[in-house]
């Protein structure tokens, strides 16, 4: 790949352990896995508002009991954001209605969760969803393989509502490693007929204890093939967690990215990526 260009873009205070974004007319809307609030920066202004997705939300709720979203898509109007599904605790799926700034339905996805533990042959310890995508008509679910068994992995179920009939399928990847450690998804975003994702290679074979931050990667997959286009490491500092979209021009393609700093400062740094287009 030709170069690609990675810039702190601003710094946001008042948020912490940032883990998923999304950009829209100049609001960019972040969720934290260890904070019951999405949060909501306009970019003109600097103005950062807070919106309630769970009863008696606080910023940094101990971990045993987090609901640790991680991760969220859109569709028209509305956000939806996950639970990792890691824990009990992490199964929570919020919908979100973008206009009125109200949370529009909360599901428990324990059911969901079990039945793609079983179909993708991923042991509960192992599961750990970080990445999600919806176009309408599929939900796109990112296993983040940081278990023991390594495990990335893509659901694909086809349903426009998550608690009706769908069909299931699941494909496995290898993403690279680094230092001997391989990577695993982080978080992804639909760009017309691609898939973007993240992936971060961590010291650890656990989902739920931290390790050494070794690097992060942002690759690309093929939505009809969902075969991996390209790869590229960007970063060996940063553990890279949350992805948007952010404009296209001039053969590039520019991305946001979060940062998860495993801490409980309330500060978020929000990067810019840059790359070519091919």
């Amino acid at each position: 790949m030709e170069k690609f260009t990675l810039e702190i873009l601003f710094q946001i205070i008042g948020i912490g352990s940032a883990s998923g974004l999304f950009f829209n007319n100049d609001a960019l809307y972040v969720i934290g896995d260890n904070s019951g609030f999405l949060y909501e920066y306009n970019m003109q202004n600097h103005q950062l508002s807070q919106h309630p997705l769970i009863d008696n939300p606080t910023q940094n709720i101990p971990k045993n009991v987090k609901p640790d979203f991680e991760s969220m898509t859109n569709h028209n109007d509305t956000l939806y954001v996950f639970g990792s599904g890691s824990t009990e605790k992490r199964n929570q799926m919020i919908a979100f209605d973008l206009k009125n700034k109200t949370v529009l339905q909360k599901n428990n996805l324990v059911d969901l969760y079990a039945l793609m533990q079983s179909f993708g042959e991923i042991k509960p310890e192992d599961f750990n969803l970080e990445g999600a995508i919806f176009d309408g008509e599929n939900w796109y679910l990112f296993n983040r393989g940081n278990g023991i068994s390594n495990k990335n992995t893509i659901f694909t179920i086809h349903a426009k509502k998550l608690d009706e009939e769908f069909a299931l399928i699941s494909v496995n990847y290898k993403l690279p490693k680094i230092k001997g450690v391989r990577s695993s998804f982080t978080d992804a975003v639909l760009v017309e007929d691609k898939i973007y994702f993240l992936s971060t290679a961590e010291d650890t074979k656990s989902t739920y204890e931290d390790g050494e931050i070794l690097g992060s990667f942002i690759g690309r997959i093929d939505l009809k093939t969902m075969k991996i286009d390209f790869t590229q490491k960007i970063t060996s500092t940063n553990k890279f967690e949350g992805l948007t979209f952010y404009k296209k021009e001039n053969n590039k393609i520019e991305f946001l990215l979060c940062e998860d700093n495993d801490t409980d400062l309330l500060e978020t740094k929000i990067y810019k990526l840059t790359l070519p287009l091919k």
